[in-house]
């Protein structure tokens, strides 16, 4: 047993639990140390801003009733465990696509970890250009999007894989 989770793409689970605890760190400074909805500049085109979200991307669904927040968690568990048994059938020599599963699994966790304990994801990362402002997203966000990126790359690169 301890050898196939070696040799799987388990061996590469530290970074999806790194992911979680840096997105956990995050989330947790920026609740104790910022105020809802003031923004902390750190650079012209980005700031700090504490927003709740209980929708999804870019927050669609937000203002919906209440649903989506059971429907998006209970999505990111079925992803998760989907992304689980995929790493166990992968080979831990299958670095790009072990790398880019575990930054979506780590992503989808720190998310799913906030839906729980909040009731909404706790989004930080506030990119503007003078008054136009991108959608504020946070760490675990950013992991599933780069994982996907990757994931998209490693299929537009190797189809038949």
């Amino acid at each position: 047993m301890l050898k196939k989770i070696f040799s799987s793409g388990f061996a590469w689970l530290w970074l999806a639990i790194v992911i979680l605890a840096l997105d956990r760190f995050a989330k947790i400074w920026v609740i104790d140390h910022l105020i809802m909805g003031e923004p902390f500049s750190i650079l012209p085109i980005f700031n700090l801003t504490v927003a709740f979200n209980t929708g999804a991307a870019f927050s669609f669904l937000n203002s919906a009733s209440g649903w989506q927040n059971i429907f998006l968690g209970s999505l990111a568990v079925v992803v998760s465990v989907v992304i689980l048994v995929w790493l166990w059938r992968l080979s831990v020599r299958d670095y790009w696509l072990c790398i880019s599963l575990n930054l979506i699994l780590g992503g989808a966790l720190g998310n799913v970890w906030d839906r729980v304990l909040y009731g909404y994801v706790v989004d930080f990362f506030d990119f503007h250009l003078g008054d136009w402002h991108f959608a504020i997203f946070n760490m675990a966000d950013s992991a599933i999007t780069i994982g996907a990126g990757m994931m998209l790359l490693h299929w537009l690169v190797y189809p038949k894989k």
